[in-house]
């Protein structure tokens, strides 16, 4: 009996090899995938004949590692690491054939010339990954260490790209640039975690260029027929490179003659090689599965992209431009800083390890970190928690507050809407709700009003995102350790989602 649609795959080559025995088991698997539709990544393995491998993909990734005589396969360079760090990415639509002597690479459906399967030249790269950085560090998460971590990848992800007179270098851009500043507007396709960084990057792009931004789930995008003119730059954000959704919305975008870039942070992905151009975050593998070094990365980057599009444009002055490039820059510091309440936020997740939901909110630039700490929290610790504009409480979400409901709420005093927020506040505070605020440093304003105050280093508006995702993060994450959740593997999710 069959548990996953996947195992069908096994008995569909079973049965085709029953039906064709003078079949070679290569051929076999390439006749049974011809009747399959759907997306897969998948290697068989034959009693009969030991010393085989055959490899196959479609829509998911599979990577062939290619070791002083032996030969790999994973959906993942990370498991491969260890063992070589030669790879060849293998293509859509193709089939690996491995054995002790060697392996050959060919299409699954595409013929050649003499009637045979089309064969296909692999190209061998070097993973640009150690396996240091695949390990726990002496932390007993993945998660915790890629949050503490953050400092350093950040600046990874600007250095070189951000120079000492704050100008913005993006070489994957750079000469597409003039085409980007003449756009009509931008598309932004993503999922999950990445659609809130692109939904920051909407806050950024049309504040500084002055260019129409549309945030889009790849899920929903892909099939609504969208309308896609040929001056329009389509971003699609994905840690992986590999989420099927955005995937399909590029190949979408493409078919519409829209020039395509990738933000990935997986060097070789297919959304890398598929796109016309990109940018890669450079903030190393990411293991565990909820997000969150590769949010900020992303967030960097995207502002980067702004900043380099708005110089393009000529939409700020020289000087403002040079100032915004060395604070964004400097808030690797502020970020540390942010981090220096762990021990405080470990503390505090005592009182919640036992709510049963969660409200989330914030204005402007906090508006998708209120998503993104909403849903930090709903994956690991299996805690129901939404993400709203703080105005948007009043229009549903308030009937629900009570004192066994936590509301967190993001304050930064640089936020043009900061007596707004105060007031949304005291509504919460009116109805007995727990209030968890996260402020600027030195805002006294909620000390006795609110359950707990975290407060992170004041910084820009357009910062904020870097700054206050942070303690929801390590809230998030301590709350699930203190619930003995299965954090870096929580249950039903996959780091990197190649299905629909």
């Amino acid at each position: 009996m069959s548990q996953t649609d996947t195992e069908v795959l096994a008995h569909l080559v079973q049965a085709t090899r029953r039906e064709n025995p003078a079949l070679a088991p290569a051929d076999a698997v390439r006749k049974a995938l011809t009747l399959v539709n759907g997306a897969f990544g998948v290697v068989f393995l034959f009693s009969d004949q030991p010393d085989l491998i055959v490899g196959a993909r479609r829509g998911s990734p599979l990577i062939l590692g290619v070791g002083d005589g032996e030969y790999l396969l994973a959906s993942d360079a990370s498991a491969i690491v260890e063992h070589t760090k030669h790879v060849v990415y293998l293509e859509e639509d193709t089939l690996v054939t491995v054995t002790g002597a060697g392996y050959e690479i060919s299409h699954i459906t595409e013929l050649g010339p003499d009637g045979l399967p089309a064969p296909h030249d692999p190209v061998v790269v070097e993973l640009e990954l150690s396996l240091e950085k695949i390990e726990k560090g002496g932390h007993k998460h993945f998660m915790i260490k890629e949050i503490l971590e953050q400092p350093e990848v950040l600046a990874n992800a600007m250095r070189g790209r951000i120079l000492d007179d704050g100008s913005v270098h993006l070489g994957g851009i750079k000469p597409h640039l003039a085409r980007i500043a003449t756009a009509r507007r931008i598309i932004i396709c993503a999922c999950g975690t990445s659609l809130h960084a692109g939904m920051v990057a909407e806050y950024l792009i049309e504040s500084m260029c002055r260019v129409p931004v549309e945030v889009e789930y790849a899920s929903e995008f892909r099939y609504r027929t969208p309308i896609i003119r040929a001056d329009d730059v389509v971003i699609a954000i994905s840690q992986s490179g590999e989420t099927a959704d955005t995937l399909a919305a590029v190949n979408l975008a493409k078919e519409a003659g829209a020039l395509c870039l990738g933000f990935v942070n997986v060097v070789g992905s297919t959304i890398a090689r598929t796109t016309d151009a990109g940018v890669y975050l450079h903030v190393g593998p990411e293991i565990g599965v909820a997000s969150t070094k590769a949010f900020t990365g992303q967030v960097v980057v995207l502002a980067m992209f702004a900043l380099a599009l708005a110089a393009e444009r000529g939409t700020l002055p020289a000087e403002e431009l040079a100032s915004r490039g060395l604070a964004l820059r400097s808030s690797v510091d502020l970020v540390a800083r942010a981090l220096g309440h762990a021990a405080m936020i470990k503390d505090m997740a005592k009182s919640f390890r036992f709510a049963h939901s969660f409200l989330y909110l914030g204005r402007g630039y906090n508006y998708p970190v209120a998503l993104e700490g909403a849903l930090k929290l709903k994956e690991i610790s299996y805690i129901h928690a939404e993400g709203y504009a703080a105005a948007e409480m009043k229009h549903g979400p308030i009937a629900l507050i009570d004192a066994f409901m936590p509301v967190v709420i993001m304050a930064p005093m640089t936020d043009p809407t900061y007596e707004k927020i105060k007031a949304n506040m005291e509504e919460v505070a009116a109805r007995d709700g727990c209030l968890v605020v996260v402020t600027d440093e030195g805002n006294d304003e909620f000390d006795d009003r609110a359950e707990y105050v975290i407060k992170v280093p004041e910084c820009p508006e357009w910062l904020a995102p870097l700054v206050y995702s942070v303690p929801l993060q390590l809230l998030s994450y301590h709350i699930a350790a203190l619930r003995k959740c299965p954090i870096d593997q929580p249950r039903n999710l996959a780091k990197s989602v190649t299905v629909e």
